[in-house]
């Protein structure tokens, strides 16, 4: 061994050569696996951090969106769509309806038909300076309202600004489909939009509202405050079955005489209630905006007529209440020169010079019923008009409700008291003449109409009157013991009288065309001429009407029918007097409503009845009376002034 190699000192079995790793790699080698462990739980744990936060917000997107969807802001749809009512398949007719989501109550007739409605809609509106694409939310919101103008609304939407319209009144269909589109600066304001499901069906007694939901014509301007503070439905005391049939009858009359103008009535002459009220033209309620000023005009209470002959009813009952005529006394028929006119009537060769108050009534005579007023003088004639509300505008439900026109006081002459008398020198309104007959009929008692639907008949307890033993029936007055509450003008026994006259004027007079076989109706025909728009009556242009109430042994209903201007034809001989159209037509409009309003033919006791509504056509002088007539005219407008007092 060389010399400068030095041996390798033995080492003892501690330092002794081995072949296993040394104890620095061991621990190097546990660290590192440590770590890779350690590195693996905390992904573990952090992934499941993870899917338990993701969990969470899906948990969370689940309720919000499907489970317990959070309600909207009030911008968007949620609020502006109606929660769906619930439908009772038992439920009757008149249960109320109302939208939860309006607020504006909704109009019925008196059996629950619903005549107005307000509906749910939206107002579509943006915010331009949110928009992105206005040329795109454009098309877009044209395909969702297809009359959208895309134009106008890609202008629209361009402009500058924070507010603009885009659409108003669109339904829910339509906001829906709108809202999914998520155009962002597109926005939705709730609103509501009045509807008229019957179209035509009572226009001009519905009236309209504005864009604010004010009402601003008719009932819905009328009762305005109630119908935007009580939900509850208003209901109506129409029924539009009656006024429905009213209608289509009127119109008919209407297009067969070729009148300017029409008006019907259906009254209850117990409660006031209008049953129907019918004005044409009319148009339909949806349209009120484009509705021509002809077809709003409610001719029922606007119009102002002169009343023709249906007024000799109120000169007859007027005599007849004071005690300054009795149904014997005859007056003269014979032409009455005042001035440079004539009061005549237009045919006289079929009754007598001289004719009790039957046939005065019967045959409509213009000089009888100007002797009558002339018996009965200025004064007191002007305090009947007055106290049967002839003065005033007729208290209805209705802003349209016109005032009559009547001369003043000081110029109501001796000429002025002949033709009143008869129906002219004055102007009334449809309903005011309904009105003044319901109370000639009804026992005595002037009611106030209403349009609102009474729960009940209000009545009261009063006496029964009666007849002159001379025109005492076998059978008793059969309208009861109960009248409507109201202002008393007549007596019970004087309104008896009155029913007998009007009967005989269907039976007997000008109004036979008026029958219905088994509803007993009674009426009085009228014919005015028109006033010209210069002044001066138009010859051969008349007003035509027929006012009536049926059954008249027990009385109901008053059904009145005005003709403005109609037009002669084949079947009337060249006639347009109120005999010839007005007359027919209440008796087709009675033959059709009657059964509606539970009130059907009795001819099982017809000679019963017509024996308790009998009056002959010239009655006796009972003993001791002295009648007026020939050689007793206290009438005679040749007497400065008239006596005014009965001579017997």
């Amino acid at each position: 061994m060389p010399e400068d190699v030095q041996p390798t000192p033995p080492q003892n079995a501690d330092q002794a050569p081995s072949n296993k790793p040394s104890s620095s790699r061991k621990d190097k080698r546990k660290r590192g696996s440590f770590d890779t462990e350690q590195s693996h739980g905390r992904l573990f744990w952090v992934g499941m951090g993870f899917l338990v936060l993701y969990g969470a917000v899906a948990l969370k997107a689940s309720l919000a969106t499907v489970l317990m969807p959070m309600e909207p802001e009030a911008r968007q749809i949620a609020p502006q769509v109606p929660v769906i009512p619930q439908i009772d398949p038992h439920a009757s007719l008149t249960s109320d309806f109302s939208l939860p989501s309006v607020k504006r109550a909704s109009i019925t007739d008196r059996n629950g038909q619903i005549l107005a409605l307000s509906l749910p809609v939206a107002q579509v509106y943006a915010n331009p300076m949110e928009l992105i694409d206005p040329q795109d939310a454009a098309k877009k919101l044209h395909h969702a309202i297809p009359a959208l103008d895309e134009a106008e609304t890609i202008r629209r939407l361009s402009l500058k600004k924070q507010f603009v319209y885009i659409a108003r009144d669109i339904s829910p269909v339509q906001e829906i489909a709108i809202n999914n589109l998520g155009i962002p600066g597109i926005y939705f304001e709730a609103g509501e939009r009045r509807h008229y499901p019957l179209g035509r069906t009572a226009a001009q007694i519905m009236g309209s509202v504005d864009i604010d939901d004010h009402g601003i014509a008719g009932v819905e301007r009328y009762f305005n405050d109630r119908l935007n503070s009580d939900k509850t439905p208003l209901r109506l005391s129409l029924d539009v079955r009656v006024q429905a049939a009213a209608r289509d009858e009127l119109q008919t009359a209407m297009t067969t005489f070729q009148a300017i103008g029409a008006s019907a009535i259906v009254m209850d002459v117990r409660t006031g209630e209008v049953i129907a009220m019918v004005s044409l033209p009319d148009f339909d309620a949806n349209d009120f905006g484009h509705a021509t000023n002809d077809s709003r005009f409610n001719r029922a209470v606007t119009g102002m007529y002169e009343p023709g002959s249906t007024f000799k009813l109120q000169t007859a009952a007027m005599g007849l209440q004071l005690g300054v005529i009795h149904v014997w006394d005859k007056f003269s028929t014979i032409p009455i020169k005042v001035g440079r006119f004539t009061i005549s009537d237009m045919k006289s060769d079929h009754f007598a010079p001289w004719l009790s108050l039957p046939g005065v009534m019967a045959f409509s005579s213009n000089p009888a019923a100007a002797h009558i007023a002339l018996d009965v003088g200025a004064e007191r004639q002007q305090e009947w008009l007055d106290s049967m509300g002839f003065f005033k505008r007729v208290p209805i439900e209705l802003p349209e409700a016109g005032r009559p026109l009547v001369p003043s006081h000081k110029n109501w002459g001796l000429s002025t008291v002949m033709t009143v008398g008869f129906g002219h020198g004055v102007a009334e309104s449809p309903l005011a003449i309904v009105r003044g007959t319901a109370a000639t009929v009804n026992g005595g008692i002037l009611l106030k109409p209403t349009l609102v639907a009474r729960d009940q008949n209000i009545v009261q307890d009063v006496t029964r009157g009666t007849l002159p033993p001379s025109l005492d029936a076998s059978t008793p007055d059969d309208v009861g013991t109960e009248t409507p509450v109201g202002v008393r003008v007549l007596s019970a026994k004087t309104s008896a009288l009155l029913r007998r006259l009007l009967r005989l004027d269907v039976t007997e007079g000008s109004g036979k065309t008026a029958e219905v076989p088994g509803y007993y109706v009674g009426g009085k025909t009228g014919t005015a001429e028109k006033i010209g728009a210069h002044g001066g009556y138009l010859k051969h242009t008349n007003v035509a009407a027929f006012t009536s109430v049926f059954p008249m042994n027990n009385p109901r209903y008053a059904v009145y029918v005005m003709l403005d201007s109609p037009h002669p034809t084949a079947a009337t001989h060249g006639w347009t007097t109120a005999a010839w159209n007005s007359a027919p037509t209440v008796g087709k409009i009675i033959s059709r409503i009657g059964p509606m309003l539970d009130q059907f033919p009795d001819l099982a006791n017809k000679e019963t009845i017509d024996a308790s509504l009998a009056i002959a056509m010239e009655p006796a002088v009972p003993a001791g009376y002295r009648a007026l007539g020939p050689g007793n005219d206290p009438g005679d407008p040749n007497r400065h002034p008239p006596q005014t007092k009965t001579i017997r």
